[in-house]
């Protein structure tokens, strides 16, 4: 563990389009002390190749490639590599301001806290936003997520400092993956810190899991009843008031 390094996390298939802006924002960064590595889940678009021109430029961005394994698999690919004490999962069609990490780690710091995250605009395929930015909780608990995720995965930063790496549920494949690893970290933790100044762009396009419920349902429910192991009463509870929740997330 390298003290001060933050490491970026981002896993790619066939995104050829959005991977550029998603490196750019991050070599915009006012906090230097970072490294990027793209995993390149079995891409078939030329991917690749977009990522080798960034590396040429900076050595601080790297690339592995996988056979395609989903979502999970590749993050944990690139957890295990990393260096830094501080590990971000950033997606490679969503962006960061530039002050992303600096602000972030300065509320980590100001709160003491091992886990961070902050609320974020809402964009389309053509970088313009939709919908309201998404404005997050000052903090929120394990309970709290389990009513709703607030903790969006391109914002969440977590210190791995006290209870070490955390990986991603495989299983899980790209659906839910990312909740089920911030419901480990916080177990843990207890308490993350929201940043309500927006500092981030989740790219939604038309197949963003999270505009299509009906086959997040499923999954959902999984995490509540067999991985969490609430049983089937609370389950129920906790994926009904999910729902309604990000059924407003979405309306507005």
């Amino acid at each position: 563990m390298e003290k001060g390094l933050v490491s970026i996390i981002t896993p790619m298939y066939n995104g050829k389009r959005f991977i550029g802006q998603t490196i750019d924002s991050v070599l915009s960064q006012t906090y230097p002390n970072w490294e990027m590595i793209v995993i390149d889940d079995g891409s078939k678009d030329g991917s690749g190749m977009v990522v080798n021109e960034y590396i040429l430029r900076d050595s601080r961005i790297q690339m592995i490639s996988q056979e395609n394994g989903g979502s999970a698999s590749a993050r944990n690919n690139g957890i295990r590599r990393a260096r830094g004490q501080y590990i971000a999962l950033l997606d490679a069609d969503d962006t960061w301001n530039s002050d992303f990490l600096q602000k972030q780690l300065k509320l980590m710091h100001d709160k003491n806290a091992a886990l961070v995250y902050s609320s974020h605009t809402r964009i389309d395929e053509n970088s313009k936003e939709i919908l309201t930015p998404f404005i997050v909780p000052e903090k929120v608990t394990y309970n709290d997520l389990l009513k709703t995720c607030s903790i969006s995965c391109l914002t969440g930063l977590y210190d791995t400092k006290e209870f070490g790496k955390v990986y991603l549920r495989e299983e899980m494949k790209s659906v839910r993956d990312d909740y089920v690893y911030w419901l480990e970290i916080i177990k843990n933790v207890k308490i993350a810190y929201g940043n309500k100044e927006v500092l981030a762009n989740y790219r939604i396009l038309g197949s963003s899991a999270s505009r299509k419920k009906k086959k997040v349902i499923g999954p959902h429910f999984k995490v509540l009843y067999k991985i969490e192991k609430l049983g089937f009463i609370k389950s129920c509870y906790f994926l009904a008031s999910w729902a309604v929740r990000s059924y407003f997330k979405y309306r507005k």
